[in-house]
């Protein structure tokens, strides 16, 4: 992608969301840190079930350290990892009542330093709770940088870097927010939704995909860039090409077991041999092996 074609693809994204959110719920800072740290390897719906039965009881770093692990652990079981994640949780409350008087630090390196915190999470609480440029780069994001061409890396950290250097400043503080839901809904893992994507005009695996169906001969039901459902490539009509199948033909033949002609019609049931007679060069009817039952 080149800088016209990151521009427009951007441009896109902000006309169909101009003010994009981060689909975990919170209503403070330190719950918005909490709830990242728990969203590790689990999806945003299942860390948002847990927190509605959780930030009620317990939404400051002293309730958090009142409720100790055991009892954290009671709200937070549904989501995958939960003991070490209540641990962590644990040892950050510990560290933000201690070193920074129950609030959330501002800068990368003190956020880094709380267990269960690294460059990814910080980069979200930074993002989100203060408004700064940063690009936390999950499995969406990796994919969506290396796929569409805007920032190939083969590291996370390689991406991030990629990102900030080629995404115009204008829309740096919600880019993150733009590709993650992107990447969530429309360019998928498994299935990308190209046909359907309004950015696939700007996009390197949507040009490719055009200029393939292009020279294979197969039309989208609808054109790249259209809005809808999904639609597969549909096939150009093209003529059957006919295949005859050769009825199967038994003839009679010479036994070489016997010496003799079988002396039956096409397709009869020969008569039984002799176990020693049961060897037909042929492999005729009467002269195959009766099969062990």
């Amino acid at each position: 992608m080149n800088a016209q074609q990151i521009h427009g693809f951007f441009s896109t994204l902000r006309a169909a969301n101009p003010s994009p959110q981060t689909e975990l719920e919170y209503s403070s800072v330190f719950e918005l840190l909490a709830a990242v740290l728990l969203s590790a390897q689990a999806t945003d719906v299942g860390v948002n079930k847990a927190t509605r039965r959780l930030f009620p009881v317990a939404n400051t770093p002293q309730k958090i350290l009142a409720l100790g692990e055991d009892g954290l652990s009671e709200y937070i079981r549904t989501i995958g990892l939960y003991r070490s994640k209540a641990r962590h949780l644990i040892a950050t409350c510990q560290i933000l009542v201690e070193q920074h008087g129950g609030n959330v630090p501002r800068t990368r390196e003190a956020l880094e330093a709380l267990p269960g915190v690294g460059r990814k999470t910080a980069n979200v609480v930074l993002n989100v709770a203060f408004g700064e440029p940063t690009m936390a780069v999950d499995t969406h994001l990796f994919r969506l940088g290396n796929r569409t061409g805007l920032a190939p890396g083969k590291t996370p950290l390689a991406v991030e870097q990629g990102l900030l250097k080629r995404i115009p400043e204008e829309f740096l503080v919600d880019a993150h927010h733009w590709l993650i839901l992107h990447g969530r809904y429309v360019c998928k893992a498994r299935a990308p939704m190209c046909e359907s994507c309004s950015v696939a005009t700007f996009c390197d695996e949507g040009r490719r995909l055009q200029s393939r169906l292009a020279r294979v001969g197969t039309v989208p039901k609808k054109p790249l860039g259209a809005t809808g459902n999904h639609a597969k490539p549909q096939r150009l009509d093209r003529p059957r090409r006919a295949v005859a199948v050769a009825p199967r033909r038994v003839e009679a033949h010479q036994c070489a077991a016997s010496g003799a002609g079988s002396g039956a019609e096409p397709g009869a049931r020969q008569p039984a041999l002799a176990p020693e007679r049961r060897a037909c060069a042929h492999r005729c009817l009467a002269g195959t092996p009766a099969r062990r039952k």
